[in-house]
């Protein structure tokens, strides 16, 4: 009789009762980021090597985001030169070709942005910083500052696109060139920026950027940025990148192209 007023009792209980307590939801840290490494060397008859990294930190708590993007990349190359060697006992100095392994050309920027969030989630306000160092074209260094409003336009389980606008001040420095001295050239502008990520598979991402610096003022400088990327993971924190950029600069030297492009395959560690 006890044994059936048991089982009758165990019937009756419910069935969360013999649930296991779910685990409490692992709770996001606030602040995440990556760094990458890609290095290319070549031999043979020319030898030339090529550094890329770079490392990007995010810092998301409550409405504020804050983001940091850190990029370098570095060109080595054979360089010929002559050199004088001195003569010894009153001999004639001897000139000769001389072949060194030198850095040629070199280029850093670095990218600072903080999103407040307004009501709704949707919309924010941005206040957004940009250097960039670069042996490649006409200018010394660049750098601009920019705030302005912005949208979380769209989001799906795969998709989403963030884009901003707002005014701000860009500042270049231009290499002396022939009788031309070094000189600062500064203006007014208006930037424009987009990001679009999509999940191709749950081991492979793709992701979009676009950046406008425009000059409000006729004849100066305007900046143009893009850049798409893919990303697939290799194990959970190890990720394989192929990237493609472009960068335009509407006033150059006229022996400087406006477009320079740039294609790197580089392994990424996240934490």
């Amino acid at each position: 009789m006890n044994r059936k007023l048991a089982i009758v009792g165990l019937l009756a209980l419910p069935l969360s009762a013999f649930a296991e307590e779910a685990p409490a939801p692992e709770e996001k840290p606030a602040l995440t980021g990556s760094a990458e490494l890609g290095l290319l060397y070549k031999t043979g008859n020319t030898h030339s090597g090529d550094l890329k990294t770079g490392f990007d930190l995010r810092y998301e708590q409550d409405k504020w985001l804050s983001l940091l993007d850190f990029n370098f990349l570095k060109k080595k190359s054979d360089v010929t030169g002559s050199v004088t060697i001195p003569g010894e006992n009153g001999a004639d100095d001897t000139t000769v070709e001389k072949t060194s392994f030198i850095t040629t050309d070199q280029r850093w920027n670095i990218t600072s942005q903080t999103n407040y969030t307004l009501e709704g989630d949707k919309n924010y306000v941005y206040g957004n910083i940009w250097y960039e160092d670069n042996d490649f074209n006409s200018f010394k260094n660049q750098s601009s500052i920019s705030t302005g409003w912005g949208r979380h336009w769209y989001k799906n389980e795969k998709a989403s696109l963030w884009a901003d606008i707002g005014p701000g001040y860009k500042r270049d420095v231009v290499k002396a060139k022939g009788d031309v001295a070094e000189h600062t050239d500064s203006a007014l502008i208006i930037q424009a920026q987009a990001l679009y990520l999509r999940t191709l598979n749950e081991n492979v991402e793709f992701k979009q950027t676009f950046s406008a610096k425009y000059a409000v003022k006729s004849g100066e400088n305007s900046i143009y940025k893009a850049e798409s990327s893919i990303t697939t993971k290799l194990i959970s924190t190890l990720q394989l990148k192929f990237t493609f950029s472009v960068d335009y600069n509407s006033e150059v030297d006229e022996d400087k192209e406006n477009t320079d492009t740039q294609t790197a395959v580089t392994l990424v560690y996240s934490f």
